[in-house]
């Protein structure tokens, strides 16, 4: 398993932002095999945590052009900066049972 840690600097969001960011989460998890999404925004910092089973569903999703179109976007608007890493989970556990 993978995740994918997005982090940024908030500029400035918008309800363009909140309607992308939910079709974002929900494209993701539907049609690109994400086993969880968690975002959370706290003053003008943003973290989000993804979970996929590969590194070919992390690419197949970077590549989309709704997902592409939604990257702009927070280049040029929503973000004045950002930062995103992959890594491989070694080892998940946790003191109860998640369905991922």
């Amino acid at each position: 398993m993978f995740v994918v840690i997005f982090r940024a600097t908030v500029k400035q969001l918008d309800a363009q932002y909140s309607t992308t960011a939910a079709r974002m989460r929900e494209l993701a998890l539907s049609e690109f095999g994400c086993l969880e999404f968690t975002a959370v925004t706290e003053g003008d910092s943003e973290i989000a945590l993804s979970y996929w089973p590969s590194e070919a569903h992390i690419k197949a999703w970077k590549d989309h052009p709704e997902h592409r179109a939604a990257q702009k976007m927070g280049r040029e608007h929503w973000y004045s900066a950002y930062s995103v890493q992959i890594a491989e989970i070694g080892r998940d556990y946790s003191s109860r049972e998640f369905i991922l």
